[in-house]
């Protein structure tokens, strides 16, 4: 073998085994977790903030000697389920979690024991002073009525009795932040998990983002915006809305529009109705019954909010939609709209559309590259009730 030979022998090998070195630090890095890569071994460090461990640091849970579950537990002492949950007081602010170090949010699970829209959720990436995350705790769990329905998807999963999770993955570089503030004149007992993995964040990892709109009525003849003023780099990932219909009839022709990158009166992607964006065909109804069918799995679902007493008679509707396998793109900018369109009787020519000024609340989900354009300011307290 001449020395040329071997020397390119050498080179290769170095480069496979530079190749497989890199390859093998992604795939042990702790994050994008799925079946696939579960037998793969990490030395990300797995972490965990509840009230029975405010900082999540190592080997400091359960050593609480104060807190909500101290009475019922006074008969075994320290160790034994002393602080489960905390109370948060009226128009107050409570820190959640507060990491400072490089990783991933990968579960959240709360369960609020109040007025879901009086409870704001907000989180916080790298010493941000604005969150981008912040959004009603009931309608960033795709439970925007204040339901108890179970949900079954891969991003959001609601089980009995009102248990809320997240499996959005949020990785942050340098610190991450969650509060929740209890904008209601009761105090509310929260119970929450907080789990997380410290560990080395890809450059071409985004930040999760998540912004709360509602329109009340939604004004004749116009759209309600899900989601503008986005600029930067990023890829939206899921929509959540609360739908009040103002009227009897059908609701849902209205299309979903993704105007992208400096489009302009037009947009690059339109739907062709609202219940073809959530995955459903036919006003989400059962032909032969003319009842709706509600549906949970994956990537999208629809559940009718049945009245409960005689005063509560309007027909509401909770969606979702999470674009998981299809990501909408964004090198620039995003704005997403959505129409609320029924119809309108018979009469010459047929049918007609007949937009409706109906109640709609939207939760838009997006990671980006920071830093991201000011939200727009939230709702007040009286905008935000549910009605």
């Amino acid at each position: 073998m001449s020395k040329l030979t071997v020397e390119l022998v050498v080179l290769i090998a170095g480069v496979v085994l530079v190749s497989g070195a890199a390859g093998q630090t992604a795939a042990e890095n702790g994050l994008n977790m799925g079946m696939g890569n579960l037998p793969t071994l990490s030395h990300a460090k797995s972490r965990s903030i509840s009230a029975e461990n405010f900082t999540g640091e190592k080997g400091k849970g359960g050593m609480a000697t104060e807190g909500t579950g101290a009475r019922a537990a006074r008969d075994l002492g320290q160790g034994w389920k002393i602080s489960p949950s905390i109370h948060i007081p009226p128009r107050q602010v409570f820190t959640l979690a507060e990491i400072h170090d490089a990783g991933a949010i990968q579960h959240i699970w709360i369960s609020f024991h109040g007025n879901s829209r009086f409870g704001i959720l907000r989180m916080y990436w790298d010493g941000e002073s604005q969150p981008s995350v912040e959004a009603p705790i009931g309608d960033f769990f795709a439970s925007g009525w204040g339901m108890q329905v179970p949900i079954a998807s891969l991003a959001v999963c609601v089980n009995p009795d009102s248990a809320l999770n997240s499996y959005w993955e949020m990785p942050f570089r340098k610190s991450a932040k969650i509060t929740l503030e209890n904008l209601d004149d009761e105090s509310v007992v929260v119970f929450y998990q907080i789990d997380y993995t410290l560990t080395t964040v890809p450059a071409s990892a985004g930040y999760f983002h998540a912004q709360f709109r509602r329109s009340n009525p939604l004004p004749y003849k116009t759209d309600h915006v899900i989601l503008d003023g986005v600029t930067g780099w990023g890829q939206y990932v899921g929509t959540y809305i609360a739908w009040g219909s103002h009227n009897n009839g059908w609701w849902g022709e209205g299309e979903i529009k993704f105007f992208i990158d400096g489009d302009g009166k037009f947009p690059t992607i339109a739907g062709t109705g609202t219940e073809d964006y959530f995955n459903g065909n036919r006003d989400f109804v059962n032909q032969a019954t003319h009842q709706y069918v509600e549906f949970s799995n994956p990537y999208s679902g629809m559940h009718l909010v049945r009245p409960e007493g005689a005063q509560n008679t309007q027909p509401r509707f909770s969606l979702y939609r999470w674009h998981i396998m299809d990501p909408i793109r964004f090198d620039k900018d995003l704005k997403v709209t959505i129409q609320a369109l029924g119809w309108h009787g018979g009469g010459p020519g047929g049918r007609r559309y007949l937009p409706l000024e109906d109640d709609i609340s939207s939760t838009a989900f997006w990671y980006q590259a920071e830093p991201h354009a000011p939200f727009p300011p939230l709702p007040g307290k009286d905008a935000l009730e549910r009605r």
